[in-house]
């Protein structure tokens, strides 16, 4: 590749992706790909992870339109022949630190990037949610792509709302982020440990932690300490591989019998203006809704 070349892209590893011309033809992991759609980018494909099936999972694929973006599959399902196999000419990864391209066997992922350039987006909770908005952002306007007008000022709209939401909560509602993981166990989150829930915090939404223990990102609690945390608000993962939360015998939320407020949280989240403020908007439904009770 010569200093000629037409298209270059720094990715969050430090590494220079080169092509002769403007990309046209991405294959991206179902979060990257969900997020460069919202920029006008169509992935000819995308991949899932070790927690996805042999279908997409529809929390994690935003507004893409499935029956015009191959889904390759996931984990013992991807080998390099079956990613390349729609002629990629650029793969979009994440990363959770270290440069790991996720969902990848590291030497499926070493063979990928020998055939193809490679760019990963570093989503790990040592960045901003911000932070990982505007590398998305960057990335998408580098393969033509341009935020839908007036994502930027719903999003804005959707902060401050969520903010007076917190605000009018009387005595602040005690919220809860988990991933229920059967009919005993649930995995609480540890709110300071993901980007979008510390989002949440800066603008006054009462999280709760779990107790200090084992887990860096969740703590394995059982449905009974779960329900000892006492939430108002319940945000409940609804990727594929955790269980629906309705499905769950769950002890009561509230010693009074009322029930939680649930508002449906995909721990992938999509990164552009557009998903976050329709995230924000529904805890601001969820708080507003509390304080009326």
């Amino acid at each position: 590749m010569t200093e000629q070349s037409a298209w270059s892209f720094a990715d969050d590893r430090g590494q220079l992706a080169v092509a002769d011309r403007r990309p046209s033809r991405v294959l991206a992991y179902v979060q990257a790909g969900a997020t460069l759609w919202d920029y006008g980018i169509r992935p000819e494909g995308i991949f899932g992870s070790g927690h996805d099936g042999p279908e997409p999972d529809h929390a994690k694929t935003g507004t893409l339109p499935l029956d015009a973006v191959d889904y390759r599959g996931a984990g013992d399902d991807l080998d390099v022949d079956t990613l390349l196999r729609g002629r990629p000419d650029l793969v979009v990864a994440v990363s959770y630190g270290h440069g790991q391209l996720y969902g990848l066997d590291p030497d499926t992922a070493k063979h990928l990037e020998e055939r193809v350039p490679v760019v990963v987006i570093d989503v790990g909770q040592a960045r901003t949610l911000d932070r990982v908005a505007e590398r998305f952002a960057e990335l998408a306007r580098s393969l033509g792509g341009a935020p839908v007008p007036d994502a930027a000022d719903d999003l804005r709209a959707a902060r401050e709302r969520l903010r007076e939401a917190a605000r009018a909560t009387p005595g602040g509602a005690r919220v809860v982020a988990l991933s229920p993981a059967s009919q005993e166990q649930a995995y609480a989150a540890r709110p300071q440990m993901w980007p979008e829930l510390r989002v949440l915090a800066e603008l006054g939404v009462g999280l709760v932690s779990p107790p200090d223990g084992a887990g860096v990102n969740w703590a394995t609690v059982d449905w009974a300490a779960a329900a000892a945390l006492e939430p108002g608000i319940v945000l409940t993962d609804i990727r594929s591989n955790a269980i629906p939360l309705d499905e769950v015998a769950a002890p009561a939320w509230e010693p009074a019998g009322r029930r939680a407020r649930t508002v449906p949280w995909n721990p992938e989240p999509l990164c552009s203006p557009q998903a976050h403020a329709r995230f924000l908007a529904l805890v601001a439904d969820a708080l507003e809704g509390a304080a009326g009770d």
